[in-house]
């Protein structure tokens, strides 16, 4: 089975069921090696980078971004 495939199959899942295995995945996060989680950030930093360099995203000013992040709690 695929990320992709299992994905479609966990999106499908009612919101406790989908809320129970994002608290359990995060769980699992916690215990990673410091070096392994430094390398995950450098990758998701990367992917976000070719993003923006492929124009697939929307970028917006920090001012903005912090405003829209503090209205949300």
């Amino acid at each position: 089975m695929t990320v992709d495939e299992l994905m479609r199959q966990v999106l499908a899942l009612d919101a406790k069921a989908r809320a129970s295995l994002a608290h359990e995945l995060l769980k699992s996060l916690e215990s990673l090696p410091e070096a392994e989680i430094g390398q995950l950030w450098i990758e998701e930093a990367q992917r976000r980078g070719a993003e923006i360099d492929a124009g697939t995203t929307v970028t917006a000013p920090a001012e903005e971004a912090l405003a829209r992040a503090r209205a949300r709690r």
